[in-house]
Parts: C-alpha cells; sequence; structure tokens
C-alpha cells in the first residue's frame, strides 16, 4: 500500500456494532506500550499472557517472551489498512483479558518517533529472527511445563507471526510508515501522486 488510510472510523463502527464502549475495551497506558508495538494507532499496552489475540488477528498481533520461555505479552506488528483488519484487530484486542490495548496512538507517536523506531528496526528484527527460530523448532526442554507437546501447535503459530513480521519489517512497512508520517504531519490521507515523507 502506498499512502495511508485511517483506519479509527472503521474500528468505531465495530465498536459500535459490538455494543462495546470504546473507553471500557481501550484502555492501554501508551506508558506501558510495548517496544515491539509498530508506529500506528493501535498498540498493546500491558497485556495478559494467554496469548490470544492471534486467533482473530494473526496477520497484525504477535507475542514476546518477556515472561522466559513462555508466552509474555501481545504487541501490534501491522497496523490494518481496510475495513476487514481493522475488524480483526478489533477483536483481537476484545480477547484480551486485561482490556491492555489501546487505539489512540496518533495521540502519541510523532515524525520523531517514528523515525527512532524504523532507525532501531534492527533491534525488533533481530529479536523476532531468535525467538522464530526457537518457538519454531519442535522440542524445547529449557521451558519446563511449557515444553508440553500439546502446546506445541500454539508456538508454531506464534513463530508464524514472527516470521510475518520480519518479513514485514523487510518489505512493506516503510512504506507503511512513510504514509504514516503523512498522516501525522497533514492529518489527512496523501492524495494520488503526493509526495510522503522520507524516513
Amino acid at each position: 500500500m502506498i499512502g495511508y488510510w485511517n483506519p479509527l472510523p472503521a474500528a468505531r463502527r465495530v465498536v459500535e456494532r459490538l455494543g462495546e464502549q470504546a473507553e471500557q475495551l481501550f484502555t492501554g497506558a501508551w506508558e506501558q506500550r510495548n517496544w515491539r508495538n509498530v508506529p500506528g494507532p493501535f498498540y498493546a499496552g500491558d497485556t495478559d499472557s494467554m496469548a490470544i489475540g492471534r486467533l482473530d488477528a494473526p496477520e497484525h498481533i504477535a507475542y514476546d517472551d518477556d515472561l522466559g520461555g513462555g508466552f509474555g505479552s501481545e504487541f501490534v506488528y501491522r497496523q490494518p489498512v481496510n475495513e476487514h483488519e481493522t475488524a480483526a484487530v478489533v477483536h483481537g484486542c476484545r480477547l484480551e483479558l486485561y482490556r491492555g490495548y489501546n487505539w489512540d496512538g496518533d495521540d502519541h507517536w510523532t515524525a520523531g518517533t517514528v523515525r527512532d523506531w524504523w532507525r532501531d528496526r534492527a533491534r525488533v528484527r533481530d529479536w523476532a529472527v531468535a525467538i522464530a527460530a526457537d518457538w519454531g523448532a519442535d522440542t524445547h526442554p529449557h521451558w519446563g511445563f511449557n515444553a508440553d507437546p500439546r502446546y506445541l501447535g500454539h508456538y508454531h503459530d506464534a513463530a508464524r507471526g514472527h516470521r510475518d513480521f520480519i518479513a514485514y519489517i523487510d518489505d512493506g512497512l516503510e512504506s507503511y510508515l512513510r504514509g504514516y508520517l503523512f498522516w501525522l504531519e497533514q492529518r489527512r490521507e496523501p492524495r494520488d501522486g503526493e509526495p510522503l515523507p522520507r524516513l
């Protein structure tokens, strides 16, 4: 996608159809956001360790390992760019027990912090490569009870998310972020042919 599409109007419609109260659904704190969240309106703050967001939004949500060995918190590795994807993200956020997601990223990200995140992307990518290799393996003796084969499919799916994240960092995320920079600076979607800011 070249440019930017604002998902928040579509997200508000989804929330309304679900009969949810946005202020109860999106309670995540910016100060607690996971450093792996890609810049954009949606992000995960302090979430539970149930790791079920990918059930509804596998192309957008991934899991970290900050608790050691097993699942830690969730984060948004790809922002939605159409109505279908936006609905998936809202549903994925809704699964989270602590309601630790939020959709107010536009109020916090700046051109400077987006560029800082992009400059530091190697840190995120290196982490994703390492965890994808670990969680994509078939045996995990160092995980204790989490090494139970019953959890293998869940870990393999999580590793798929990490590999998708790596692929997106390598091809696609830069274009998205350039469009997002335009949105942050202009507060409108770019018109066809309009130049986008550089990262």
